[in-house]
């Protein structure tokens, strides 16, 4: 019994406590859904203001309720959710900004699961925005209204937030930026219904098909689409052999919704469809601003493993880029996997969207896959084996942005198998200013000049370092143009730019050259070496018939400095020397015969024939002082002719003032020959017979009126038998030649003794009667040889 009455009343006071329990949970009802939650708002609006360092206001009803849990099962979801609202919310913009407010908001309302609290986590399933409005706006002294001053704890936090899905019906974003002078309007709503990542990549693909279409004509789109299936079909084969491998993820931008991806951690999450859509206009740094794309719902952004879509079409003026693929942990940007197409009228066009410094070029569209890692130390991205038209030119190759301080780094290896010689014009400013006018280039050039004007954009230099190796395979180009292939070095570092080497395959032969540009201060300074190596004579002249039964080679030197900020001003203050010999060799006899202006030989040679001529040595040697060459030597020496050029090329005002002597060795009758001058400009040359031809053809018309057979008195040409010293010509040629530093001046250098009159006559009579000499084979000659 008494243990009965114990029970008993052990059971009383069980009941009693579940009935004062219920009573309570009643009157807490009563009280928390008939309780003025407004009366709350001052002291929220406060607690939020401090938090956030600026001011947060409740306009509207803040309200309190009850709903059960979405999403849960068993017992749970008999545990009741608060869920709570709050109307007409505005959070204040500095003082300096346009517009007021940073942020407004119709209403939000979110649920908060009871059962987390006790260990403190505060878990918000769903937040529920309505025509939220967002203001972005910067300075150019870089100061912006998107960065909060929070007020920092003590003591950590007990607390964590843990948020999930965001959905809302509109939002919009202004952004005023006047440091890339962007006046924009992003508006974000959501989708009629989800849309995977596979149909919008169809999508995707169709609409960039088009684009390239019409920025590299059709042709080049074609041949784009088939180097991009081309691609895709290795990529895959890659990915699928690393799949089976276990060693490797396949590209996540190319897998449907359904599509879970598996890499060497492990399988991961589906890719989740888009849920919404945006679209952006307005002007940025200048240009007017289109686009449009969509983005996955905002709950992948709480899984930091969860791949997140984006997609995005934007044009801004005559640039067009657009991508397909995902972001991994949007909240902190981790990673990024893209399909990226990019089409514009010039590379150049691309440094405002990216800061990278690229070159001048025709127009131009590429697609490939762009990978990226967002780190601490500096932002990583891979631009990988994308394939892509320039002009006329393909354009193949992977590329490595590094953001390491203090500057980005571009590396990588470019290739070009088709490369359209024309199509590097626009990199120097070469191009015609039709072509400068279509890619927006207001700067013309002058008509009356040869070299190009356009000046190099070197603020844009110290933006960037770049180690890029390129690569022609095959060049189109001119029939008269020997030119073979191409490869060039590019580097970049901290403004100075240097091509090392850059070198051409010419007549068989080559064309290397070391350019040095040095555009850290103003105005630029530029140094150049060059080497040309084993050009053969027969392909150097492709289309000259009388040189298709030319051998032997030509080599030579060059070693230049100057100052300017375009080709034309390093041209016009270039000092330095070029040198160049051609070794043993033949040539046309009919094309010297024509030089030397022996009339009767040359309607003899095309009548019945040619013959070749052996070359017992040729040679220049020019001093350039000022942008103005000075020849010290410039002469070739025959079997049957001696050659000498003089006079000076000013590479300031483009004008030639050349004299060039023919000597004929023996005696030759109706020989017309008489120093020919070159003159004018290079865009405008002027080639004709001295006067001296006009008075021998006076004396032999004065002559024959005396006697007819006088007359032919003028037009006999005795022999000079003066043959050049190859030896010391050749050995004095194969001196490397010097340039002084940028800015300084060339000194001044004698012709050689052997080059003056006194010498010439001296070297006549000790070579009268003696045996003319064999073609030699100068010791300075080896050094090309074996180069």
């Amino acid at each position: 019994m008494p243990q009965a009455r114990t029970t008993g009343k052990i059971g009383r006071i069980v009941a009693w406590f579940f009935a004062v329990l219920a009573v309570l949970i009643a009157i807490l009802v009563v009280i928390f859904l008939t309780f003025d939650w407004n009366r709350l708002r001052p002291w929220v609006d406060d607690k939020v203001s401090e938090a956030i360092g600026r001011r947060f206001e409740i306009t509207g009803d803040l309200k309190v309720g009850w709903r059960r849990p979405p999403n849960e099962t068993g017992w749970k979801r008999w545990v009741p959710w608060p869920r709570f609202s709050a109307e007409k919310i505005t959070i204040a913009n500095p003082d300096w900004t346009r517009q007021k407010f940073f942020a407004t908001l119709d209403e939000i309302d979110f649920q908060v699961a009871v059962l987390p609290l006790l260990a403190h986590d505060i878990v918000v399933p769903t937040i529920n925005l309505v025509n939220p409005s967002i203001d972005i706006e910067r300075l150019k002294d870089n100061r912006n209204n998107w960065t909060f001053k929070f007020k920092q704890s003590t003591e950590p936090s007990t607390w964590k937030l843990k948020l999930g899905d965001i959905s809302l019906a509109k939002g919009t974003v202004d952004v005023h930026d006047e440091v890339t002078k962007a006046e924009m309007q992003v508006v974000v709503d959501t989708l009629g219904q989800p849309v995977p990542i596979g149909e919008a990549m169809k999508q995707q693909e169709s609409a960039s098909a088009k684009s390239s279409a019409e920025m590299v004509g059709k042709s080049g789109a074609t041949k784009l689409n088939k180097q991009a299936d081309a691609a895709a079909a290795s990529e895959a084969s890659a990915a699928s052999a690393a799949a089976v491998a276990n060693a490797s993820a396949p590209n996540p931008a190319s897998t449907s919704a359904n599509t879970s991806i598996t890499t060497k951690e492990g399988p991961k999450p589906p890719v989740p469809p888009y849920a919404f859509g945006w679209n952006v206009k307005g002007t940025y740094n200048g240009g007017k601003v289109s686009g449009d794309g969509k983005l996955g719902g905002v709950l992948a952004v709480q899984d930091a493993t969860r791949p997140f879509p984006v997609q995005a079409d934007v044009r801004l003026g005559d640039t067009h880029i657009a991508f397909v693929g995902t972001v991994t942990d949007p909240a902190h940007l981790a990673a990024l996997d893209l399909r990226l197409w990019i089409q514009a009228v010039s590379m150049a066009h691309l440094y405002p969207f990216t800061g990278v410094t690229l070159p001048e070029t025709p127009p131009f569209a590429t697609e490939g896959r762009l990978t990226g890692q967002f780190r601490e130390d500096g932002n990583v991205f891979h631009y990988e084996n994308f394939t892509g038209r320039v002009g006329g030119s393909d354009i193949n190759g992977s590329l490595v942005y590094a953001g390491k301080k203090p500057r980005p780094l571009l590396q990588g290896e470019l290739v070009s198998h088709l490369l359209q010689f024309k199509d590097l014009a626009p990199i120097i400013g070469a191009d015609s200013n039709a072509s400068k006018a279509k890619r927006g280039d207001t700067e013309k050039q002058p008509t009356s000049k040869a070299l190009p004007t356009e000046e190099f954009k070197t603020d844009r230099w110290k933006a960037i370092d770049a180690d890029v190796k390129f690569t022609g395979e095959r060049i189109i180009k001119n029939p008269d143009l020997p030119i073979t292939n191409l490869y060039t070095h590019v580097l970049m570092t901290n403004g100075v730019l240097s091509f090392e080497p850059l070198r051409f395959g010419v007549a068989g032969g080559s064309l290397a050259s070391n350019i040095h540009l040095d555009g850290s201060a103003a105005p630029l300074k530029g140094r150049v070496s060059a080497q040309a190596r084993h050009l053969k004579l027969k392909q150097l002249f492709p289309t000259v018939k009388t040189m298709q039964s030319a051998l032997g080679e030509i080599n030579g030197d060059a070693a230049l400095s100057a100052t300017g900020n375009s080709p034309a001003a390093l041209a016009a203050t270039s000092n330095g020397e070029v040198k160049a010999l051609i070794t043993q060799g033949t040539v046309s006899r009919l094309y010297m015969e024509a030089a030397g202006l022996n009339v009767a030989n040359v309607v003899y040679e095309k009548l019945f024939g040619k013959r070749d001529v052996n070359i017992n040595c040729a040679a220049a040697d020019f001093v350039v002082t000022d942008g103005v060459l000075d020849s010290r030597v410039f002469a070739l020496d025959t079997d049957d002719a001696v050659i000498n050029v003089d006079g000076t090329i000013n590479l300031k005002t483009e004008d030639m003032d050349l004299g060039v002597h023919p000597h004929t060795k023996g005696l030759r009758v109706f020989s017309l020959r008489s120093p020919l001058y070159v003159k004018g400009t290079f865009k405008d040359p002027h080639v004709g017979v001295s006067p001296v031809l006009a008075l021998r053809g006076a004396a032999a018309v004065g002559l024959g009126l005396i006697n007819p057979f006088a007359a032919l008195i003028p037009l006999i040409a005795p022999s000079n038998n003066k043959p050049l010293p190859c030896q010391q010509m050749l050995a004095d040629i194969g001196r490397p030649p010097s340039a002084p530093p940028a800015g300084q001046k060339q000194q001044a250098k004698a012709a050689p003794a052997y080059m003056s009159s006194d010498a010439a006559a001296s070297g006549a009579a000790k070579d009268k009667g003696a045996k003319k000499p064999a073609a030699p084979a100068p010791a300075s000659a080896a050094q090309y040889r074996g180069s």
